[in-house]
């Protein structure tokens, strides 16, 4: 009897296991061999300036969450939350939420490629969200929480969509990536409540919850990428 009530409890172990695998197949685990950038991936002397500055523009489900993780990074010099990717001029929160514009909730982040390059913000951006569920992250679902890059130039594209499928072929998440890679075109910056978020209200419930973790993952897998102050 005893034996069968192990092998009963180890059989329900893997099924859960298993079903939490295929259902929620979350993030990537720090342990698991993610690609990393090749070195000719964060050459800074592919800007047409090596001084200047750049932009990215990433969707990866609430903006609260995205804008606190790019804001620890070396580097990074501003991250503005707001919406891209829709239809519909100067959008508020309230019409972005019926789902009805097109827009993505999205961070827009101003960085010194000498410092960080688009590839290793490339890698946080897809190390820190599941990019494997269509049009949700947890308990956010709608076409505004989709995984989404916006490239401003055509090495920002052949960069994303080369390492969307080394990752892809590295089979890192149980899924395939279904992160769409799309040209910028507009950004609106969403209201001043949104901004700095996680900055502003740390003990906010939905920070500590949500934000808190995915900033201590950060820690664990980023740590020598991270601003210090």
């Amino acid at each position: 009897m005893m034996r069968f009530k192990v092998l009963l409890g180890f059989l329900v172990t893997v099924f859960v296991a298993l079903f939490a695998i295929h259902f929620f197949p979350g993030e990537a685990k720090p342990e698991e061999n993610f690609p990393v950038p090749d070195p000719e991936e964060v050459d800074a002397n592919v800007l047409p300036h090596p001084n200047d500055l750049a932009i990215a523009t990433f969707g990866s489900g609430c903006f609260w969450c995205t804008e606190a993780v790019f804001q620890q990074l070396k580097g990074v010099q501003k991250v503005v939350s707001g919406y891209s990717g829709g239809t519909v001029e100067n959008p508020t929160y309230q019409e972005i939420c019926t789902g009805t514009t097109g827009h993505a909730e999205v961070i827009q982040v101003t960085f010194d490629p000498k410092i960080t390059s688009y590839a290793v913000l490339l890698e946080v951006f897809w190390r820190t969200h599941d990019p494997t569920t269509q049009n949700r992250q947890g308990n956010d679902v709608g076409t505004q929480y989709r995984s989404a890059i916006f490239y401003h130039t055509d090495r920002q594209r052949q960069l994303a969509e080369r390492y969307r499928q080394k990752i892809d072929d590295a089979h890192i998440f149980s899924k395939p990536l279904v992160t769409e890679i799309v040209p910028f075109s507009t950004f609106y910056p969403a209201e001043d409540y949104h901004q700095n978020y996680y900055l502003n209200h740390p003990q906010q419930p939905y920070c500590r919850s949500m934000i808190g973790p995915k900033l201590g993952k950060l820690r664990k897998i980023f740590q020598e990428k991270l601003k210090t102050e």
